[in-house]
């Protein structure tokens, strides 16, 4: 496990293949060498270079496209199913948060509350920690701020996430992967209740008012992604 993420880091270390690889993360699509090169204004060898390094460590799965005008087929390079966790030092809870999970549905209805509770004060512990390291204080943050810390926290927490503001009062929110995913194939109605707990503490961590946070859409549902929209019901 640790070597594994002594590679992992490595690899990202490069400023422009970590740039590639949130470009990929952000697009939820595939992408070919030609377009890599063009984003970030490289030689397509530089960008197969780095687009292999990054399937070398599961970051990314390739496949050649036929396009039937003969020719070399085209390389398309999509995210792998890997669930990414970039913080560090590199620690595997993943057994005692099994165990801690499985321990607490089999308390029934008691248990479920109690799971919910801890992942919303999870959610609330992590936003604190994350608005602790911003430069600018909660207080004097603005609306996009909050959003741009958001969403650094949730992809540090191995989440692929796509914020958008509809109105003054309205966030929608997504996510295209589940950091639980193995947990949640056991019991998965009731791992998804306590992520959403968990999303919902970060939420009114940041915000400091009443809000909803409602699910739109889940993948557990076979939607391609976890979808929330976040109503504003308190004034700042």
């Amino acid at each position: 496990m640790e070597n594994e993420t002594l590679k992992l880091t490595s690899v990202l270390a490069d400023p422009t293949r970590f740039s590639i690889y949130q470009y990929i993360v952000s697009n939820h699509r595939s992408v070919t060498v030609q377009e890599v090169a063009e984003q970030f204004d490289i030689h397509p060898n530089v960008a197969r270079l780095h687009l292999t390094k990054l399937e070398d460590v599961n970051l990314l799965v390739s496949a050649s496209e036929k396009t039937g005008k003969g020719g070399r087929p085209s390389r398309l390079y999509t995210l792998s199913e890997q669930v990414v966790n970039l913080q560090f030092p590199p620690r595997d809870y993943q057994l005692l948060a099994d165990i801690a999970i499985d321990t607490l549905l089999s308390l029934g209805e008691a248990g479920q509350k109690g799971l919910n509770q801890m992942g919303r004060r999870f959610g609330n512990e992590a936003a604190k920690h994350a608005i602790g390291k911003e430069r600018t204080p909660l207080s004097q943050m603005t609306v996009e701020d909050k959003i741009e810390s958001i969403q650094r926290l949730v992809l540090a927490q191995g989440l692929n996430p796509e914020i958008e503001m509809i109105d003054d009062k309205t966030i929608r929110f997504r996510v295209f992967n589940c950091t639980f995913k193995e947990t949640a194939s056991r019991n998965p109605e009731s791992v998804c209740q306590m992520h959403h707990a968990l999303l919902r503490g970060i939420f009114e961590t940041y915000f400091d008012e009443d809000i909803q946070f409602l699910e739109e859409n889940s993948m557990l549902g076979g939607s391609r992604s976890c979808d929330y929209t976040m109503l504003r019901l308190g004034n700042e």
